[in-house]
């Protein structure tokens, strides 16, 4: 399932490299995960696609994750990053009943982030390019293993 998952997001992320808006939000959403690092693979000059487990890195898993998506192209993520906070850059954006897909680039096309998330299994995968256009470019692929963050009444 996990080959799969990858493989989509791969193809994915490096299909679409135009400036078009690729909108398809299926159904309203609007949900809160808790994320916890599972591993990451590094692409940069010291490493080349190096994995390494969440107990080797110092990095904070993600315990407020939310997703909302309103119908017909309304995608807002918040506490994945910064940059995916903005709505505004999100230049893909997908949500059905199985995944959410979301991609950004900024205005000079050098930086990029996209993730996909599984909404049945929890599976998050989040990448982040630097110097797209450069023979240098440096990637970080997260894993996430995340969990709905139940709403208190």
């Amino acid at each position: 399932m996990i080959k799969y998952f990858i493989y989509i997001f791969l193809s994915l992320s490096f299909f679409n490299l135009s400036l078009a808006k690729d909108i398809n939000i299926q159904e309203n959403i609007n949900l809160s995960f808790v994320c916890e690092l599972d591993k990451k693979i590094i692409k940069n000059s010291e490493y080349n696609y190096k994995t390494f487990l969440a107990k080797d890195l110092n990095e904070k898993s993600l315990d407020k994750f939310k997703i909302e998506a309103i119908k017909p192209e309304t995608l807002f993520i918040d506490g994945l990053s910064l940059f995916l906070s903005e709505s505004e850059k999100l230049n893909v954006k997908i949500v059905n009943k199985d995944v959410v897909l979301f991609k950004a680039t900024d205005q000079e096309r050098k930086y990029s982030e996209s993730a996909i998330i599984d909404r049945k299994s929890g599976e998050l995968i989040h990448e982040i390019t630097r110097n797209i256009k450069s023979e240098n470019s440096e990637k970080d692929i997260s894993f996430y293993l995340c969990s709905k963050k139940e709403k208190k009444v």
